[in-house]
């Protein structure tokens, strides 16, 4: 019961942030943080898939709702949802507890900056990819991706610091 009480706040409070600040950020008209995503790479193990993937659509097509971007997070996200459940399996250790927390503490820096890196340039590429919804105009729609995957990482792991040290 705690576990989906504290995933409920951070599904609002990631939802509240990325909708009344983080989208009206535009770093050098290239890059917007895309903070949400975070929400989607800290599932814990063994979280079942159906689960993680309704969660998942659920925040993206919030974030659709209020961002006007109809269909482009929710689909995006679910992707993501979909690839975190086998890619937490790479990184986290076969001797590790089933129910383990997916952050930098638990998983140590490189691998958690690693597998967050992956799962925000997936999800950049096609949600960029579904919002300019051509290949022509290819080198913009791939610098936003890489500018913009690189800017939530930073942020993700800022966050994880200050909750490393708590």
């Amino acid at each position: 019961m705690a576990r989906l009480v504290n995933r409920l706040g951070m599904f609002v409070v990631l939802l509240l942030v990325q909708v009344l600040v983080l989208n009206h950020v535009w770093l050098l008209n290239v890059a917007t943080p895309l903070l949400y995503v975070y929400f989607a790479v800290t599932f814990p193990r063994n979280t079942e898939k159906g689960e993680v993937l309704v969660w998942c659509f659920l925040l993206g097509l919030f974030i659709d709702i209020f961002s006007n971007t109809p269909g482009l997070a929710a689909g995006a996200l679910t992707l993501i949802g979909m690839i975190q459940t086998y890619l937490v399996e790479l990184f986290v250790p076969r001797d590790s507890a089933e129910d383990l927390d997916v952050s930098a503490a638990t998983l140590g820096w490189g691998k958690f900056s690693t597998m967050s890196s992956m799962l925000l340039l997936v999800y950049c590429l096609l949600f960029f990819l579904l919002e300019a919804f051509n290949f022509f105009d290819w080198q913009l729609w791939l610098l936003r991706s890489v500018c913009s995957a690189a800017l939530t990482l930073v942020l993700m792991l800022a966050i994880e610091s200050v909750r490393s040290k708590r």
